[in-house]
């Protein structure tokens, strides 16, 4: 599989530059994505080490176990807080879990949902937003033909590798999805490709 992959995305000769010798990781699907809806916020606007101590310490509320939203949306905001959450984050958590509650969403119902679906559902979430729901997606439920268009990470890479003008936002996104359309059934691939290339760039 990995090399049919290889193969699609070389047909694009710029991307053919990054892929070339590069080890194409697996997609792998996470359990309990409510879950990890909650840790992806509780990341946002954080360095990794901070938010892994954040984190670490939110599953410590429950003892090292696999909280379900019931048990999450059993903590008050101040609990949430003490472990270093903002008042937004802890809002947002509770948010999350009373949406999965209220609308009786399993991993399951989401795996049998397509992408467009999911992200349609899920940006409803205060708090949740589409670049969110597409690293899910990417990193929680296995799905391979994601872009992220407003990833930060991603449009550097772009812009570097096919030479995009940034004089208008409007310009950038046209021309990044009309270069991606070509990665098709592959774009998590190519955005993840990206990724690693520019940090290696910038090292």
């Amino acid at each position: 599989m990995s090399e049919t992959i290889k193969a699609h995305l070389c047909k694009d000769a710029e991307l053919k530059k990054i892929v070339a010798n590069w080890n194409i990781p697996s997609l792998e699907r996470s359990e309990n994505i409510a879950l990890y809806l909650c840790l992806s916020i509780i990341s946002q606007q954080l360095s990794t080490k901070v938010a892994r101590v954040i984190s670490d310490r939110f599953l410590g509320l429950f003892q090292g176990t696999n909280p379900t939203c019931e048990l999450i949306q059993s903590k008050d905001t101040e609990t949430l807080r003490s472990v270093g959450l903002s008042q937004a984050k802890a809002n947002y958590i509770h948010n999350v879990c009373g949406f999965f509650i209220e609308h009786q969403i399993t991993d399951q119902t989401l795996q049998s949902m397509s992408d467009d679906e999911i992200i349609e559902l899920l940006t409803q979430i205060k708090g949740v937003g589409r670049w969110t729901v597409e690293m899910l997606l990417m990193f929680a439920l296995g799905r391979q033909d994601v872009f992220a268009a407003d990833d930060l990470g991603v449009q550097q890479a772009m812009i570097r590798a096919y030479k995009i003008p940034t004089e208008s936002k409007k310009t950038l996104r046209v021309e990044m999805l009309r270069i991606s359309a070509r990665w098709s059934p592959f774009r998590t691939y190519a955005c993840m490709a990206l990724w690693q290339w520019k940090d290696k760039k910038e090292v």
